[in-house]
């Protein structure tokens, strides 16, 4: 880049500021501010989500949610609160939990002698309870009490609910003390039905993520050191964002009998034997909003794939003078019942009329850092051409096309189908131009290693380099650089080579980066 080029771009203009190659983090802070997606509450490390943030969770939660029911899963609710004897059942489990548990330990205020409420010292518990940081435990109660034959297997149980991990660095969305997902769990009758179910769910995840968030991932399993608590095996999507780090989307657990066996589900066998359940886990939470706003959006604003969108369509009427109001909004409201005739995604496209009296540019520019998908301006020339100007927000915010009224509302599956498209080729695209193989350890700490530490700036990207299997060579390239070990991709091919870190024998690469 030229030194003209580079005033140019240092003095560019855009809606958010800082822009994405100045300060990413603040970036990202800022494109949610704007969106009006969230923000900080005042409980520490909690955060109020907002309607438009979510109206995103929501479209979320209601898709996965079918996806979780085709495929025989059932919905139910447990305590919020488990008692510490539940929890300590399973060591591995509480050990990994340990350091980030609020625990509940009096269930009664009363005025002490300087006058504010404390605890009263006469209501402690006798048990402590732990406020859930995930639900293994407490369910794992309940199944011993419903898996009592093998006729009653499988249990395919979700939960949609909210969880505490006890957060000192929090960021909205991504990493909160408080945060929304859903927990599955599962009992089985055998091992093979078991890994079935882990797989089917990995698989279940892959597929919304790519094709309703509009985001690539790589699949596989983690390592020994990155496996969740008390689970035999942990797989994992991994998604690169614009900052070229990784985000763990979604991960699903094989609990073998570990937690069976801590919690006594125990089930009458074929044979008339007692048998020990075969479990699962598997989750995704709100982080998913924190994954999309930071692959799609730009300096302009947040940027949403269509089929998440609280709203598809938004029509802003221009009404330069009062005389012309009722023919403009009469026009924009047959509008939306045309727009609303048509199918998208199995429903029809969300529309939205802007009425409110704000100057046009304003109102504009407000859905544009909103991220909708589609802006239609209409106004006393368009009714006069029979026409409506069209603007996609994956494309320029000063591109607009110019279609008849009929014509246009027609086209908007196909248009919302484009952009959903589109932004998943480019995140794709995205991704694959910051994916490298790397064989020698230069290389590879070079690669992952800022030019210039001194002002923050986007490096790196996903490595795929060999590993010897060993902790110790994971734990040093961890504490050198930051850098871990994403996962073991499910499709890697067996390939002789060197571990990038001790350079002894390696049969398959893994997939390295930098992570949230």
């Amino acid at each position: 880049m030229s030194e003209s080029q580079q005033t140019q771009a240092a003095n560019q203009k855009t809606a958010i500021t800082p822009r994405r190659d100045q300060d990413f983090p603040e970036w990202y802070q800022q494109v949610v501010k704007a969106a009006d997606l969230a923000e900080n509450s005042d409980v520490r490390g909690c955060m109020v989500i907002k309607p438009w943030g979510y109206g995103i969770w929501e479209n979320m939660q209601r898709q996965l949610d079918a996806m979780f029911k085709a495929t025989g899963h059932r919905n139910a609710y447990f305590p919020l609160f488990i008692p510490l004897s539940y929890l300590e059942k399973e060591a591995s489990h509480v050990e990994g939990f340990a350091k980030e548990c609020a625990v509940v330990t009096h269930h009664r205020l009363e005025v002490g002698p300087d006058g504010k409420m404390r605890p009263a010292p006469s209501a402690q518990l006798t048990e402590p309870l732990v406020v859930r940081p995930t639900s293994e435990t407490i369910i794992g109660a309940s199944y011993a009490k419903w898996g009592q034959s093998y006729r009653d297997l499988p249990i395919l149980i979700n939960q949609w609910c909210n969880v505490v991990r006890w957060e000192m660095r929090t960021r909205l969305f991504l990493r909160t003390a408080e945060f929304l997902w859903q927990e599955g769990h599962t009992a089985h009758e055998t091992e093979k039905e078991a890994r079935e179910e882990t797989d089917r769910m990995l698989e279940v995840y892959e597929t919304f993520v790519r094709d309703h968030l509009a985001v690539p991932v790589y699949a596989g399993e983690k390592t020994e050191g990155e496996r969740f608590a008390g689970a035999v095996q942990t797989q994992t999507i991994e998604a690169m964002v614009q900052d070229r780090k990784a985000i763990q989307a979604g991960t699903s657990h094989f609990l073998g009998q570990n937690f069976s066996k801590a919690s006594g589900i125990e089930f009458l066998g074929r044979d008339g034997k007692k048998e020990f359940a075969w479990t699962t886990s598997w989750g995704m939470s709100t982080r998913l909003v924190g994954t999309l706003i930071m692959m799609h959006s730009d300096d302009d604003g947040l940027v949403l794939p269509p089929r998440v969108a609280p709203t598809h369509v938004v029509i802003l009427p221009i009404i330069p003078k009062e005389e012309t109001r009722a023919a403009v909004l009469e026009a924009a409201n047959k509008l939306a019942a045309l727009i609303r005739e048509e199918i998208f995604h199995h429903a029809p496209p969300e529309v939205e009329i802007d009425t409110r009296d704000l100057n046009g540019g304003v109102k504009s520019w407000e859905w544009i850092k909103k991220g909708v998908p589609i802006r239609v301006e209409i106004g006393p020339r368009d009714l006069e051409k029979g026409t409506v100007a069209v603007t996609r927000r994956d494309k320029g915010v000063k591109e607009k096309e110019f279609l008849p009224m009929e014509e246009f509302a027609s086209r908007v599956p196909g248009i919302l189908q484009a952009i959903q498209t589109n932004l998943y080729e480019r995140a794709l695209a995205y991704r694959d131009a910051h994916t490298r193989d790397i064989d020698t350890t230069e290389e590879f700490y070079e690669f992952f290693t800022a030019k210039n530490p001194d002002r923050p700036e986007i490096h790196g990207g996903f490595v795929r380099a060999h590993w010897d299997g060993t902790a110790e060579s994971e734990e040093k390239i961890k504490n050198d650089l930051k850098v871990t070990i994403r996962c073991i991709p499910r499709d890697a091919k067996d390939e002789e080579g060197r571990c990038i870190v001790s350079g002894r024998p390696s049969r398959r690469r893994v997939l390295w980066a930098k992570s949230y």
